[in-house]
């Protein structure tokens, strides 16, 4: 009977362990934009990838594949800025009403990234699609085997 006694208070002990054990993450990059260093010398803003900065996040090293990749672009498009980051000039665009991210299917380095847009808020002049084009191509594109990004329905991010 002790040595029941025992063992039930060594798995109880365990049990606790494992649950108070410190989650493991992985870093990640999600790209948004400083416009100042996306100036020509004349000072005007160009609108390419120029200006775009990589903050860094922390995901659960429990995410791999396509669902990493979702759960990365999920993020940046909450557009969830530090105070610091803003400070720091870095801005976006992000989030934008009723944008959702619905799936993400990588096939031979192709990621394509399916979204709902029902208020066509992904448009709005050549310059702001380019830079929400941009911040979700660089962020994707971090991920091993992503050597192409696609969007889903395709005039997503249209001027």
């Amino acid at each position: 009977m002790k040595a029941y006694k025992f063992l039930v208070c060594w798995v109880a002990l365990a049990a606790l362990l494992i649950s108070c054990a410190p989650q493991h993450s992985q870093q990640i990059l999600l790209y948004y934009y400083d416009p100042e260093l996306d100036r020509d010398a004349s000072g005007n803003i160009q609108c390419t990838n120029a200006g775009l900065v990589p903050v860094q996040r922390k995901l659960p090293t429990s995410l791999f594949g396509e669902a990493l990749i979702e759960e990365t672009i999920r993020l940046l498009i909450a557009g969830e800025l530090t105070a610091e980051e803003r400070g720091q000039g870095i801005t976006t665009e992000f989030p934008i009403e009723d944008l959702v991210l619905t799936g993400a299917t990588l096939i031979g380095g192709e990621l394509t990234l399916s979204f709902e847009d029902p208020g066509f808020r992904t448009s709005g002049g050549a310059c702001r699609a380019a830079i929400l084009w941009a911040q979700i191509e660089a962020t994707a594109l971090q991920f091993p085997g992503v050597e192409q990004v696609r969007f889903s329905p395709e005039d997503l991010f249209q001027p």
